[in-house]
C-alpha cells in the first residue's frame, strides 16, 4: 500500500472512530423546551419543573419557550421545522397535536409524520370549575342550573379544540346542557378570566387549575378522572354522575422527524429518570397529576388513538377553528 493510500485508510477509520464519540456527546450546546401554551399553563409548569433537572445531569443549560398560538399549533409546527439534533424539543398537551388536524382545515405540519415521539410525561384530570358566584355545589347542581338557564353561563377553554374544549362539548352533549364556549390562548387564561367572573365555568388541567381551588378561587365541582384522586378527596369525579366520562391533559415531549435514535433513546432514558425520582413524583401527585413515562413508541401509539377517538366527537359536534 503506497502512503497515500495508507493516510487516506488511516483518515478514514479515524473518521469512523469519531462518529460514535460524536453521537455520545449529545447534548453539545443548551436545550431548547418549546411550550406550545401561556406561560402558567400545565405544560408550563411541567417544562420549568423537568428543565433544571436536565442541567444538573448534563451540565447544558435548558430555555423554556412559550410559542402560542393556533391552540399549540405555532409552537409545534416550530419544533417540527426546527433541526433534528434534540437541542429543540417539543413538551406539549398530546390531546392538542391529535385532535387539531380534526378541528383546522390547514395544518402547517403532519403530527403523524413531522415528529419523533420521546416520552409520555404525566396524566393530569381536568378540573371541573365555577366562579364562586355560580350557584352550584355539584356536578348534578350545574347540569340542573345551566338546563334552566340555557346560554347564560359561558364556557372558557385553552383553545378552540383543546382537549378542555372537547371536555365542555362532551359534558354538554351528555346532559343537554347549552353554553357559549370562549377560547383563549392558554389554559391558565382561562384559568384567570374565570377568577375575574368575565366567564363561569371551565374544565382544565389539574395542574395548572386546583391550586386556585384550593385558595378558594374556584369553586371545584369535580375531575374528570376515573377515580377520586388521593391529594384532592374532597372532589368527586364527574363519572360518579356521568358514568364512563373521562377526559384529562396528557402531556408529552416530542423532538423533529428525523432526530436519531440514539439521541430519542437517550432523551428517553434520561426524563424517564427524572419522572421517577422522589421529589418530582411527590410535586406532581400533590397536585393530582400522575407520572406516565414510557417508550417513545407508546407516546406515538398513544397520539394516533386519541386522534381516532376524537375525531368523532369532532365530527358531531361540527367544531372547526375560526
Amino acid at each position: 500500500m503506497n502512503r497515500v493510500a495508507a493516510a487516506l485508510t488511516a483518515a478514514l477509520a479515524a473518521s469512523l472512530l469519531a462518529l460514535p464519540a460524536r453521537g455520545q456527546q449529545y447534548p453539545n450546546k443548551p436545550i431548547r423546551i418549546i411550550v406550545p401554551f401561556a406561560a402558567g399553563g400545565t405544560s408550563d409548569i411541567l417544562a420549568r419543573a423537568i428543565g433544571p433537572h436536565i442541567t444538573t445531569a448534563w451540565g447544558q443549560p435548558v430555555i423554556v419557550e412559550n410559542r402560542t398560538g393556533a391552540n399549540g399549533n405555532v409552537g409545534a409546527d416550530y419544533v417540527a421545522k426546527s433541526a433534528p439534533d434534540g437541542a429543540t424539543l417539543l413538551l406539549s398537551d398530546v390531546g392538542a397535536l391529535a385532535i387539531n388536524p380534526s378541528v383546522y382545515v390547514d395544518m402547517p405540519f403532519d403530527p403523524a409524520k413531522d415528529f419523533a415521539a420521546v416520552v409520555m410525561v404525566s396524566y393530569s384530570p381536568h378540573v371541573l370549575a365555577v366562579h364562586p358566584s355560580v350557584p352550584v355545589g355539584s356536578v348534578k347542581e350545574l347540569i340542573a342550573y345551566a338546563r334552566a338557564n340555557p346560554g347564560k353561563l359561558n364556557f372558557a377553554n385553552s383553545g378552540t379544540g383543546g382537549a378542555p374544549h372537547l371536555a365542555g362539548v362532551e359534558f354538554a352533549a351528555r346532559t343537554g346542557v347549552q353554553w357559549a364556549y370562549i377560547p383563549y390562548k392558554g389554559g391558565s387564561a382561562a384559568v384567570t378570566d374565570v377568577i375575574a367572573g368575565n366567564a363561569n365555568v371551565l374544565f382544565n388541567g389539574m395542574l395548572a387549575t386546583y391550586p386556585s381551588v384550593k385558595a378558594g378561587r374556584l369553586k371545584g365541582l369535580a375531575v374528570s378522572s376515573a377515580r377520586r384522586v388521593p391529594s384532592a378527596p374532597e372532589l368527586p369525579t364527574v363519572a360518579e354522575t356521568l358514568p364512563g366520562f373521562e377526559t384529562g391533559s396528557y402531556q408529552g415531549v416530542l423532538a423533529a422527524a428525523g432526530t436519531s435514535r440514539a439521541v430519542i433513546t437517550k432523551l428517553n432514558a434520561e426524563l424517564t429518570r427524572i419522572l421517577n425520582t422522589d421529589d418530582m413524583k411527590e410535586f406532581l401527585a400533590k397536585q393530582g397529576t400522575e407520572v406516565r413515562a414510557g417508550t417513545p413508541e407508546a407516546l406515538g401509539a398513544f397520539i394516533v388513538n386519541e386522534k381516532a377517538r376524537w375525531a368523532k366527537v369532532v365530527k358531531e359536534a361540527g367544531v372547526k377553528a375560526d
